[in-house]
């Protein structure tokens, strides 16, 4: 498995964790040929500060049980929770409330670059019977 490879895997649990927690707007760029500090980048949003710092820690758990123990060598924006910005290194997870979204726009950074496919498994709507 190459480097990039390895970063989607676990970007790909990090995207599954945060879509249990009831994020949305959950896209994954390849930003490896964009940016040289990182391969991947996660953005999720949450409808209050509570439920970023829940799929935060909920990232943070998937991660260090499902990916080789692994740990965020920094974490930003945990105080105030209106974004977290998680960085592994080769990939960063990005958690933003939906009101900071106007201020705090990282994704315009590399909204050009390549998406990263997420099977996530969304609950489905029921659906009606009527005829």
């Amino acid at each position: 498995m190459t480097a990039l490879e390895s970063s989607i895997a676990s970007i790909r649990i990090a995207a599954a964790a945060a879509n249990r927690m009831k994020a949305h707007d959950i896209v994954a760029y390849d930003v490896s040929d964009a940016l040289g500090i990182c391969d991947g980048m996660l953005i999720a949003s949450a409808p209050n500060e509570r439920q970023v710092l829940a799929i935060a820690e909920e990232v943070e758990k998937d991660l260090f049980l499902n990916d080789g123990k692994r740990q965020p060598r920094s974490r930003e924006g945990v105080q105030e929770a209106q974004w977290i910005l998680l960085d592994y290194g080769d990939f960063i997870v990005h958690i933003m409330h939906d009101e900071a979204r106007d201020f705090y726009h990282l994704e315009r950074l590399w909204r050009d670059c390549p998406q990263i496919e997420l099977p996530l498994e969304h609950p489905e709507e029921p659906q009606s019977t009527e005829r």
